[in-house]
Protein backbone atom coordinates (compact mmCIF):
# COMPACT_ATOMS: atom_id res chain seq x y z
CA UNK A 1 0.00 0.00 0.00
CA UNK A 2 1.10 3.54 -0.75
CA UNK A 3 0.10 6.74 1.86
CA UNK A 4 0.80 9.70 -0.75
CA UNK A 5 1.12 13.35 1.50
CA UNK A 6 -0.59 15.80 -0.65
CA UNK A 7 -0.20 18.87 1.81
CA UNK A 8 -1.56 20.84 2.92
CA UNK A 9 -5.00 19.02 1.52
CA UNK A 10 -4.28 15.24 3.08
CA UNK A 11 -3.42 11.93 3.06
CA UNK A 12 -5.52 9.94 0.43
CA UNK A 13 -8.01 8.79 0.84
CA UNK A 14 -8.70 11.41 4.04
CA UNK A 15 -8.68 15.05 3.09
CA UNK A 16 -8.64 17.76 5.63
CA UNK A 17 -12.03 19.41 5.94
CA UNK A 18 -13.55 16.03 6.04
CA UNK A 19 -15.95 15.21 9.15
CA UNK A 20 -14.02 12.00 11.31
CA UNK A 21 -17.44 10.02 10.08
CA UNK A 22 -16.36 11.26 6.10
CA UNK A 23 -12.29 9.88 6.86
CA UNK A 24 -14.28 6.51 8.20
CA UNK A 25 -16.00 5.84 4.95
CA UNK A 26 -13.44 6.59 2.94
CA UNK A 27 -11.32 3.95 4.81
CA UNK A 28 -13.34 1.33 5.21
CA UNK A 29 -10.81 -0.81 3.92
CA UNK A 30 -8.27 -0.05 6.25
CA UNK A 31 -9.91 -2.30 8.66
CA UNK A 32 -11.28 -1.08 12.36
CA UNK A 33 -10.04 1.93 13.29
CA UNK A 34 -9.47 3.05 17.02
CA UNK A 35 -12.16 5.55 17.51
CA UNK A 36 -11.17 8.37 20.34
CA UNK A 37 -14.31 11.40 20.79
CA UNK A 38 -13.40 13.79 23.79
CA UNK A 39 -17.03 14.78 25.41
CA UNK A 40 -16.75 18.31 25.78
CA UNK A 41 -14.06 18.95 24.52
CA UNK A 42 -14.68 18.80 20.95
CA UNK A 43 -11.88 16.73 19.66
CA UNK A 44 -11.81 13.50 18.69
CA UNK A 45 -9.02 11.21 16.39
CA UNK A 46 -9.25 8.02 14.25
CA UNK A 47 -6.64 5.77 14.43
CA UNK A 48 -5.19 2.70 11.91
CA UNK A 49 -2.34 0.39 12.26
CA UNK A 50 -1.47 -0.46 8.50
CA UNK A 51 0.99 -2.66 8.35
CA UNK A 52 2.84 -1.11 11.30
CA UNK A 53 2.56 2.12 9.97
CA UNK A 54 0.26 3.89 12.66
CA UNK A 55 -2.01 7.10 10.85
CA UNK A 56 -4.51 9.24 12.44
CA UNK A 57 -6.62 11.45 11.49
CA UNK A 58 -7.48 14.25 13.75
CA UNK A 59 -10.09 17.31 14.81
CA UNK A 60 -8.62 19.14 17.17
CA UNK A 61 -11.46 22.06 17.18
CA UNK A 62 -14.86 20.86 16.00
CA UNK A 63 -15.97 17.53 13.70
CA UNK A 64 -13.16 18.73 10.96
CA UNK A 65 -10.39 16.78 10.16
CA UNK A 66 -7.58 19.35 10.74
CA UNK A 67 -4.56 17.52 10.59
CA UNK A 68 -3.43 14.16 9.57
CA UNK A 69 -0.47 12.15 11.47
CA UNK A 70 1.65 9.09 10.02
CA UNK A 71 3.97 6.82 12.66
CA UNK A 72 6.99 5.13 11.51
CA UNK A 73 6.67 1.15 11.84
CA UNK A 74 9.20 1.37 14.81
CA UNK A 75 12.67 -0.41 15.28
CA UNK A 76 13.45 -3.47 13.78
CA UNK A 77 9.75 -3.52 11.94
CA UNK A 78 9.49 -2.82 8.25
CA UNK A 79 6.41 -2.18 6.26
CA UNK A 80 5.10 -3.22 3.33
CA UNK A 81 3.17 0.19 3.61
CA UNK A 82 4.87 3.15 2.29
CA UNK A 83 4.51 7.02 2.96
CA UNK A 84 5.18 9.02 -0.15
CA UNK A 85 6.59 12.95 -0.46
CA UNK A 86 6.96 13.45 -4.00
CA UNK A 87 8.08 9.81 -4.48
CA UNK A 88 10.39 9.65 -1.07
CA UNK A 89 9.64 7.16 0.82
CA UNK A 90 9.32 9.23 3.67
CA UNK A 91 10.50 6.95 7.26
CA UNK A 92 13.34 5.24 4.66
CA UNK A 93 14.92 8.25 2.73
CA UNK A 94 17.42 10.29 5.08
CA UNK A 95 16.07 12.95 7.21
CA UNK A 96 18.62 15.41 5.64
CA UNK A 97 17.70 14.42 1.98
CA UNK A 98 13.76 14.67 2.45
CA UNK A 99 15.08 18.28 4.00
CA UNK A 100 17.22 19.38 1.11
CA UNK A 101 14.29 17.85 -1.57
CA UNK A 102 11.78 19.66 -0.02
CA UNK A 103 14.16 23.18 0.06
CA UNK A 104 14.74 22.73 -3.79
CA UNK A 105 10.90 22.40 -4.66
CA UNK A 106 11.05 25.88 -2.88
CA UNK A 107 9.64 25.26 0.62
CA UNK A 108 10.93 26.80 3.92
CA UNK A 109 12.11 23.87 5.98
CA UNK A 110 12.02 25.36 9.77
CA UNK A 111 14.82 23.29 12.09
CA UNK A 112 14.98 25.78 14.39
CA UNK A 113 13.30 23.05 16.57
CA UNK A 114 16.00 19.81 15.28
CA UNK A 115 14.09 17.52 16.86
CA UNK A 116 10.41 18.71 15.75
CA UNK A 117 11.28 20.53 11.86
CA UNK A 118 8.40 21.63 9.93
CA UNK A 119 7.48 23.63 6.61
CA UNK A 120 5.71 26.42 7.08
CA UNK A 121 2.80 27.30 4.21
CA UNK A 122 2.96 23.65 3.13
CA UNK A 123 1.98 22.91 6.60
CA UNK A 124 4.08 19.45 7.15
CA UNK A 125 6.08 18.93 10.37
CA UNK A 126 8.17 15.88 10.99
CA UNK A 127 9.44 14.17 14.45
CA UNK A 128 12.63 13.12 14.58
CA UNK A 129 12.60 12.36 18.39
CA UNK A 130 13.00 8.36 19.43
CA UNK A 131 13.92 6.79 22.93
CA UNK A 132 14.54 3.39 20.40
CA UNK A 133 18.02 2.80 19.80
CA UNK A 134 18.49 3.39 15.72
CA UNK A 135 20.91 4.54 13.87
CA UNK A 136 21.89 8.60 14.65
CA UNK A 137 23.56 11.57 12.39
CA UNK A 138 26.27 13.78 13.47
CA UNK A 139 24.06 15.64 15.54
CA UNK A 140 22.82 13.22 17.36
CA UNK A 141 19.29 13.14 15.71
CA UNK A 142 17.67 9.71 14.21
CA UNK A 143 19.01 9.61 10.69
CA UNK A 144 15.29 9.30 9.11
CA UNK A 145 11.92 10.88 10.53
CA UNK A 146 10.05 8.67 13.16
CA UNK A 147 6.58 10.80 12.12
CA UNK A 148 4.83 13.23 9.70
CA UNK A 149 2.13 15.25 10.09
CA UNK A 150 0.21 16.87 7.24
CA UNK A 151 -1.83 20.32 8.27
CA UNK A 152 -3.90 22.79 6.55
CA UNK A 153 -1.91 25.61 4.65
CA UNK A 154 -2.03 27.69 7.83
CA UNK A 155 -1.28 24.78 10.62
CA UNK A 156 2.43 25.86 11.62
CA UNK A 157 2.09 29.38 11.14
CA UNK A 158 0.47 30.39 14.24
CA UNK A 159 3.20 29.94 15.82
CA UNK A 160 5.93 26.65 16.82
CA UNK A 161 3.50 24.46 18.57
CA UNK A 162 3.82 21.22 19.89
CA UNK A 163 1.87 18.33 18.69
CA UNK A 164 0.00 15.32 20.26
Amino acid sequence: MELVLDPPRGVAPVLLGMTLDEALAATSDWGEPRVLRRPGRNSAKASWTLDHVGVQALTERGTQVTAIELWWPGEGRTSGTRVLLDGDDVFTTPAGTLFRRATERGWTVDVSQPEYPVVPGVSLGFTRHTSQEVERDADGLPRYVTSVLVGGKEYYDRGRQARG
